[in-house]
């Protein structure tokens, strides 16, 4: 079983997650762990080193500077494991996160991606915590999903579906490369499932940090939309559209956690699709100002 983590300048958080998955009570002669390190411009890089260096796990770190997609196809390229669990330096892991993984997809094998659930961290800012809780609302509900995008922090791939349909794309350096390798794992006839598992995850902070990182997605949106238009859902992106949904959202929220701040998430949505809408404008304005020249 091959653990990936793909890191840039995570020197904040990365100790936290190498230390969540160091203490897994999964059998450690029977994981590796691959770090490939895109660059970092801090000191995410002699932190690694330096966890690992005294653990009693086999680990592999490789350096890359062309993205994200040729970060993880790295991690399938030399991953010797029937699975990859994707670890991003943001997270943390309870101590048997890779044990139910596996274990779900031992049981069912006909899944090739299984995202688990996000669990809630407490004492966070308003907007850490916003995003926190919409994230487990959006994967609260175990079972087979056919449209929902999983991302790859808390996945666990299978590596023979991953392998079978290419890997990753290499020419997408920014964000989108898990968004299109869910696409053709579906496509190829895999199932895409929320696990019994559970994890925890670092979000951004500050709103300006939130606006740089959907801004960024938006960058990413535009070239998975010429790769293939139907991985975009366009209506359910747009800024109004994303309100509506969240005031079902917030009363569920409440429901669940009797905190006011929930009343927020619409507010906090419209803001993360604004930053998506003008990123992807953006690009797509960009290229064809490129195409004229």
């Amino acid at each position: 079983m091959t653990i990936g983590v793909c890191v840039k300048n995570s020197q904040a958080t990365v100790r936290q997650a190498l230390l969540s998955i160091i203490k897994q009570d999964f059998p450690h002669k029977s994981m590796e762990l691959i770090v490939v390190d895109g660059s970092s411009k801090d000191n995410t890089l002699a932190i690694v080193k330096e966890e690992l260096s005294s653990a009693d796990v086999r680990y592999r770190i490789y350096l890359e500077d062309s993205g994200l997609g040729s970060a993880r196809q790295i991690v399938v390229d030399n991953a010797s494991g029937e699975y990859i669990v994707w670890v991003d330096g943001d997270m943390m892991l309870p101590k048997d996160f890779v044990r139910k993984q596996v274990g779900f997809m031992e049981k069912n094998p006909n899944v090739g991606i299984g995202k688990a659930k996000y669990e809630i961290l407490n004492k966070d800012t308003l907007v850490a915590t916003l995003e926190n809780i919409e994230f487990v609302l959006s994967f609260r509900h175990e079972g087979v999903t056919s449209s929902k995008s999983l991302a790859t922090s808390g996945c666990i791939y299978r590596v023979e579906a991953i392998r079978q349909v290419g890997g990753f794309d290499k020419n997408i350096s920014g964000v989108g490369e898990d968004m299109d390798a869910e696409h053709r794992t579906r496509a190829a006839g895999w199932l895409l499932c929320i696990t019994p598992a559970s994890f925890y995850e670092n979000h951004r902070k500050t709103w300006k940090s939130l606006w740089d990182e959907y801004f960024w997605h938006g960058c990413g949106g535009h070239h998975l939309f010429k790769k293939n238009r139907g991985m975009i859902d366009f209506y359910n992106m747009f800024p109004l559209v994303a309100v509506v949904n969240q005031l079902s959202c917030a009363s569920v929220a409440y429901k669940l956690w009797h905190r006011g701040v929930v009343f927020l998430l619409p507010f906090h949505y419209f803001f993360k699709r604004a930053a998506w809408l003008l990123g992807f404008l953006k690009c797509y304005i960009d290229e064809i100002l490129r195409t004229r020249d």
